[in-house]
């Protein structure tokens, strides 16, 4: 979503709680010149991709032990 800077300032909270769930380019005279994003999105997203990434039976010790071990 892209929004003018007047309007960012004109409806902070909409666009604060908008941000949780999406990306706001802010532009100003028609050129992009911020980004309001969710501080978290990172991590949900790394999260969700190594969903399944790890056998049933692999405990969490023995994940940690495996990286551990490569380093």
């Amino acid at each position: 979503m892209s929004i003018t800077a007047t309007e960012l300032k004109a409806n902070l909270g909409k666009y604060l709680d908008l941000a949780a769930r999406e990306d706001i380019y802010i532009t100003q005279y028609g050129k992009i010149v911020a980004k309001l994003t969710n501080p978290n999105q990172d991590r949900i997203e790394i999260v969700e991709s190594l969903f399944g990434a790890l056998p049933q039976e692999t405990t969490l010790e023995e994940a940690m032990e495996e990286r551990f071990n490569e380093v």
